[in-house]
């Protein structure tokens, strides 16, 4: 166990990492906990792509219960630099992440809210001005994340990007680090851009920034 951590942190990890009716109640409740988040962070995000009712209370309890898998796995990794409620949240916030994501990419007709909009045409350094033309850059932007992206690409794009996952909770969850995250997110703006340059989507000048 982490040296310095707190008395909350401590009986977690205890609990467990142990064996029998504590390990067992501590699960539940560590389950309770995790559906708690998950419904309000899905109740917050799901109504802008159309989840409602009892898709939504199944996305979160799913979501609830791989971050459960997720976290009991990765047990042995909690270092102590934060409480581990903190920790264990990260892992239920990106399990619903990772789950609108795929609902978003399966159903393409649902459209991105306003504020979503706002980000992905200058985050490719299209003019805010030509509003009437970011359908067509959106639909061939999600063109080329489905064919130009590595896997991997495609999940930090989406992740990062698109549902707005906090980059620490990335990182926990691909057991990578900032610094690659950084460069995986580079090398996919890089090919987006191109792509959006030879369908003339942007200028070249653009692209040459990338």
């Amino acid at each position: 166990m982490p040296a310095g951590l707190d008395a909350e942190s401590a009986g977690w990890i205890q609990a467990l990492a142990g064996a029998g009716p504590r390990r067992e109640a501590a699960l539940a409740r560590l389950h309770a906990m995790l559906v708690r988040i998950a419904q309000g962070e899905a109740a917050r995000r799901g109504p802008r792509l159309r989840i409602t009712g009892p898709e939504l209370d199944d996305l979160a309890y799913q979501a609830a219960a791989d971050a459960l898998v997720a976290i009991t796995r990765k047990i042995g990794q909690f270092r102590g630099e934060s409480r581990f409620t903190t920790w264990a949240y990260k892992f239920v916030i990106f399990e619903v992440s990772a789950k609108i994501g795929r609902h978003f990419w399966r159903h393409p007709a649902v459209p991105l809210d306003a504020e979503d909009w706002d980000r992905l045409p200058g985050w490719f350094g299209a003019d805010p001005a030509h509003q009437a033309e970011w359908g067509d850059l959106f639909a061939a932007l999600r063109r080329a994340v489905d064919c130009e992206l590595t896997p991997r690409q495609r999940e930090v794009f989406v992740a990062i990007v698109l549902n707005d996952v906090p980059l620490d909770t990335l990182v926990l969850h691909l057991g990578s680090s900032r610094n690659a995250i950084y460069q995986v997110l580079f090398a996919a703006r890089r090919k987006l851009r191109a792509a959006m340059v030879e369908n003339g989507y942007l200028g070249e000048d653009s692209a040459e920034r990338s």
